[in-house]
């Protein structure tokens, strides 16, 4: 450890000497060229990063900051390089806002990333009000990426009795960073808070496990948090093929310290037509084969383990969040494709294993960290009525930071801020879901109906049934991409209702606004002739007959394309798989009897959305969602190793009798609950 006689300036001079040696090269690159890119989607969110158009025009960084860089030695000698921000005003003392992440602490500036003290970015907080305000802005490689020493791990266990030399433990990781930083850094209060989204996300809620004293505030954004368990990369046990596929050909891990890559290079898939490229390769091994080794050696340990294994398991860091003496402030977007379950599942358990903290929840209408660098006035061709993304970095995010960090009095600090989708209303609760929620069942009728009262006398062969062909499964979008386009999440499903292969149920029109706040959970009686199958459900809002559309684009004067018309629209709320073969355990797989009656039953993530007055619910059903998760063979065998002979037509039925009532438990909100709101 340097001593405390090495002066700022002298260890400022010692730190740019090691990047002389290392050229000071420009490395890393602009993130993967679709913006749906998994966790890279990360390096666009960071209201730090470069291009962040939530900086102030008249704002310049550099006025008011000087920026230093250093080397900070770890307890087990690995240094982790470190860019430090510090206000020019020396007349008062400033607390630490630190992030940690995996995607470079670097700058980008002209579409590369760069290291160097001259090389600012246009933004260094989450939001210009904590640049205005003054704090000391930190980011850090961690371990092993970049400029950093040591091993890098994905989502590093926090329990390792088997820790190879270089490999870490985040939150010591975090805890000798923060005492190096406190007796280093002038002009500190003595004060840290910390925040990261999507993967710096996990490194927020890790690094604050048996936390530092000085650590007083920690915002976890879109957290990964149980990477099998409905985030990136598996839902219900079925591979999220299309994001895992999109990040990792272009996620790669290089020998550090090291300025390569330059920049990411996102994969060729000849083709604009992402379920053209995965169908024409059908199986794992095959799709597989059209990386480099490189390209496979983060992915293929992702697909080869395809049950709920030690290796998930110990890189779950859910039951590990305790002893935790920070604020925390979880957030998540309802229409977050990558990382929605882990801020639900972070915040469930840092409320279960620690007392005597505030531990805040705010859900929005977004996208995955759609709340740092958007509006959030509208999705696709959903709109939210208001600027939801504004209203986070002003209203809630900056006033949880001011309070904790700097005493400033905070007036509104509900345990629970959650947008309510549909009304588009902010509400507060005082837990989530909220205690006053009750659980009520749609079941599925004989005729595509969907009431709230069971099925009554009907026989037991009552059911419906289609034919589930992996040669042609049912796609996920309407439309060509490849990656996973952020608007898939309120994707209109009228393409899917006229499918063959697709069960669709729904309301009359409601008479009066229905309230969900919770999972949605379907139970399903169900039978298959293959020995596997997927069971995919979708909640959807069906708009009226009569809706008012959008304002139309100016268009020229050739015959242009028809207007999209949400008169009718299908808007998805919620969808996920259960991938059958884990219906009992998600370690251990089950084959299907063919022909015997099934009972699925398991948890989609939450929602809180108002069905209005005029709407329809609807729920569909089906057994692909293609390439959004990978094909099943319908076959039970190792999916990972599975031959193309092994992909199997199969019939599906779905059972709604008075014996074998098929429907989907909702959490209602009583009609005047919510009227508790901002």
């Amino acid at each position: 450890m340097m001593t405390l006689t090495i002066s700022l300036k002298k260890r400022l001079t010692q730190s740019l000497a090691v990047l002389i040696l290392l050229s000071i090269a420009q490395f890393y690159a602009q993130a993967h060229a679709a913006e749906n890119n998994k966790h890279a989607a990360t390096v666009a969110t960071s209201a730090e990063d470069e291009d962040d158009d939530a900086a102030s025009p008249n704002y310049v960084v550099r006025e008011h900051y000087t920026k230093y860089e250093f080397n900070i030695p770890m307890r087990d000698g690995v240094h982790l390089f470190t860019v430090v921000y510090l206000p020019k005003d020396s007349s008062k003392s400033y607390p630490f806002l630190f992030q940690r992440t995996p995607y470079s602490a670097g700058v980008n500036s002209q579409g590369e990333l760069h290291y160097g003290v001259s090389y600012f970015p246009k933004s260094i907080g989450p939001s210009v009000e904590f640049e205005k305000s003054g704090y000391i802005f930190v980011k850090q490689d961690v371990r092993g990426r970049y400029m950093s020493e040591g091993k890098w791990q994905e989502m590093t266990p926090h329990v390792n009795p088997k820790r190879e030399k270089g490999e870490g433990n985040e939150s010591e990781d975090m805890y000798d960073s923060v005492e190096w930083l406190l007796k280093h850094v002038p002009n500190n209060n003595g004060k840290v808070g910390i925040l990261g989204i999507s993967y710096p996300g996990f490194y927020t809620s890790a690094s604050i496990i048996n936390s530092h004293p000085a650590i007083k505030a920690a915002s976890p954004q879109a957290p990964v948090t149980d990477l099998f368990m409905n985030d990136d990369s598996y839902h219900g046990g079925a591979f999220m093929l299309a994001a895992n596929f999109d990040f990792y050909s272009a996620f790669t891990e290089q020998k550090n310290p090291t300025p390569l890559p330059k920049h990411w290079s996102g994969f060729d898939y000849g083709t604009s037509d992402g379920y053209e490229f995965f169908l024409a390769h059908q199986n794992l091994p095959n799709i597989l084969s059209t990386l480099t080794p490189n390209q496979r050696e983060l992915l293929q340990p992702t697909i080869e383990h395809s049950t709920y294994d030690q290796f998930w398991q110990t890189r779950n860091i859910a039951p590990h969040l305790k002893n935790i003496h920070a604020a925390v402030l979880t957030v998540g977007g309802w229409y977050d494709a990558e990382d929605l379950q882990g801020p639900l599942t972070t915040y469930k358990s840092i409320k279960r294993n620690n007392t005597g903290i505030y531990n805040g929840l705010v859900m929005g209408p977004w996208v995955h960290g759609g709340w740092a660098r958007n509006d959030g006035a509208s999705l696709g061709n959903v709109s939210f009525d208001s600027k939801t993304g504004d209203y986070f970095r002003k209203k809630i995010q900056f006033p949880f930071f001011e309070q904790n960090l700097k005493g400033v009095p905070n007036k509104s600090t509900p345990e629970v801020f959650a947008f309510e989708t549909g009304t588009n209303v902010w509400r507060n609760y005082s837990a989530w879901p909220p205690q006053e929620a009750q659980s009520k069942t749609l079941y599925f009728g004989a005729h595509g109906e969907l009431t709230w009262q069971a099925p009554q006398g009907t026989k037991d062969t009552s059911y419906d049934e289609y034919v589930s062909d992996p040669k042609k499964p049912v796609p996920y979008i309407s439309y060509v991409a490849t990656g996973v386009p952020q608007e898939y999440m309120v994707s209109d499903q009228r393409f899917a209702s006229s499918r063959p292969d697709v069960l669709t149920y729904r309301t009359e029109p409601l008479e009066q606004d229905v309230t969900l706040a919770g999972p949605v959970s379907p139970k399903l009686f169900v039978s298959t002739t293959g020995t596997d199958s997927d069971w995919v459900v979708k909640l959807i809002d069906v708009y009226p007959s009569e809706y008012p559309n959008a304002d139309a684009k100016e268009r020229g004067k050739d015959v242009p394309p028809p207007a999209f018309n949400l008169a009718g629209f299908q808007q998805l709320v919620r969808g996920d798989p259960l991938r059958g073969k884990f219906r009992h355990s998600f370690e251990t797989p089950e084959p299907f009897t063919p022909g015997k009656v099934e009972t699925i039953s398991y948890n989609m993530a939450d929602v809180h959305h108002t069905f209005r007055r005029g709407h329809r619910i609807m729920v569909q059903i089906q057994s692909s969602w293609f390439p959004l998760i990978d094909l099943n063979p319908q076959t039970f065998v190792d999916i990972p190793h599975a031959k193309p002979e092994d992909f199997q037509k199969a019939t599906q039925r779905v059972f709604h009798t008075s014996e074998l009532p098929s429907g989907v438990v909702l959490q209602v909100l009583p009609d005047n609950s919510n009227s508790k709101s901002k």
